[in-house]
C-alpha cells in the first residue's frame, strides 16, 4: 500500500492578482469578528504572495519587523497597517453595514478592501 503524501496549504500560493488579493483582504475583514490579528496575518498572506521584501521596502519597514507584525500572533499598530495595505496597492474604504436588532440603533460601520487604481 502506498501513502499518500499530503502538501501544507498556503493560501499565498493562490493570491495571484491584485483583484485576488483585495477579495481575499475583503473576505478575512468580513470574517474577523474584530480580531486584528487575524487581519494582520491576512495581510500578511498577502504580502508573502507579493513578495515580502518589496513589500517591506515599499511600506518603509524591515523584513523581519513585517514579518513579526503580519504573523496574526499580535495586533500591529494601526499606522502599520495603513503603510502596508499601501504597499500592497490596496485602499480601505467604510461603507454602511445591515442592521440588526432595535430600529434606531446606530449602525456598525463595515471596512472593505478594494484594489487602488493608479492612473498610467
Amino acid at each position: 500500500m502506498t501513502k499518500t503524501r499530503t502538501a501544507r496549504y498556503d493560501v499565498a500560493d493562490h493570491l495571484r492578482t491584485p483583484e485576488e488579493m483585495a477579495a481575499y483582504l475583503e473576505v478575512c475583514l468580513d470574517e474577523a469578528n474584530g480580531d486584528a490579528a487575524f487581519i494582520a496575518k491576512a495581510l500578511g498572506d498577502i504580502a508573502r504572495a507579493k513578495g515580502m521584501s518589496q513589500v517591506a521596502r515599499d511600506a518603509g519597514l524591515s523584513r523581519e519587523s513585517l514579518y513579526k507584525a503580519l504573523s496574526g500572533e499580535r495586533s500591529p499598530d494601526f499606522d502599520t497597517i495603513l503603510k502596508v495595505i499601501d504597499a500592497l496597492g490596496l485602499k480601505l474604504h467604510a461603507q454602511v453595514a445591515l442592521v440588526t436588532g432595535r430600529q434606531g440603533a446606530p449602525a456598525r460601520v463595515a471596512v472593505a478592501a478594494s484594489r487602488r487604481r493608479t492612473r498610467a
